[in-house]
């Protein structure tokens, strides 16, 4: 991944990623380089990328090499889990796990409800008990996810922390344009965009068959 040097002859045999740190980082470029690195964390390539991940932003090579990060290169780690990574790279990586039993999804909505009536961008004044009473009805009140998680399949596992988050950003883009055209929505039009942004956070990655079923 990063390159190999011969013991014998000294030659090095540059790696995938130092080929494409390289390119990314050259000074000639003046475009914005996304490197996205999505496979599992192994201890053994993560681990190598600490001197990337902190404040010298260099990768540092086997044969003392070293290249410097640009600002105009950009990464992301989209990873299942990181069972492997020890706490130094996920500090520097600025990650934090919060478990669902410490920390449910609720808080997310409660915040969506404050900050959307401090920065006064409500559709109406009562928006915020209709997200609590719609949330309390349809979600919290029948203990959705628990049902959803036992009955039906998902293509991918999604914790409800992200489907909240998705339906609340689903709702936040409709009632943007009512905001936007400063018109006021009644209680039985948000419940109809509260319905609709649930069903495709909640059921969007479902199977075919229980797409259909759901």
């Amino acid at each position: 991944m990063y390159g190999v040097m011969n013991t014998i002859t000294g030659e090095w045999l540059p790696g995938v990623f130092s080929e494409i740190w390289k390119k990314c980082n050259d000074k000639k470029n003046k475009h914005i380089s996304w490197i996205v690195c999505d496979g599992p964390v192994d201890a053994i390539w993560i681990e190598n990328l600490n001197t990337v991940l902190d404040d010298n932003k260099i990768l540092t090579l086997a044969n003392a090499e070293r290249i410097p990060m640009t600002d105009n290169c950009k990464m992301v780690f989209e990873v299942e889990n990181l069972n492997n990574a020890s706490p130094a790279t996920v500090s520097r990586c600025g990650i934090i796990f919060v478990s669902d039993s410490d920390l449910s999804w609720r808080p997310l909505v409660d915040t969506w409800i404050k900050d959307r009536q401090e920065e006064k961008t409500l559709c109406n004044p009562d928006e915020g008990n209709w997200v609590t009473d719609l949330t309390d009805k349809y979600i919290q009140g029948p203990d959705l996810f628990k049902i959803l998680d036992k009955d039906y399949h998902y293509v991918m596992p999604v914790l409800p922390v992200v489907r909240i988050n998705q339906m609340l950003n689903l709702l936040t883009a409709i009632l943007k344009l009512y905001i936007d055209r400063q018109e006021t929505v009644d209680k039985a039009s948000f419940e109809k965009f509260y319905i609709y942004c649930m069903s495709w956070a909640v059921g969007g990655l479902f199977e075919g068959e229980d797409r259909e079923k759901y």
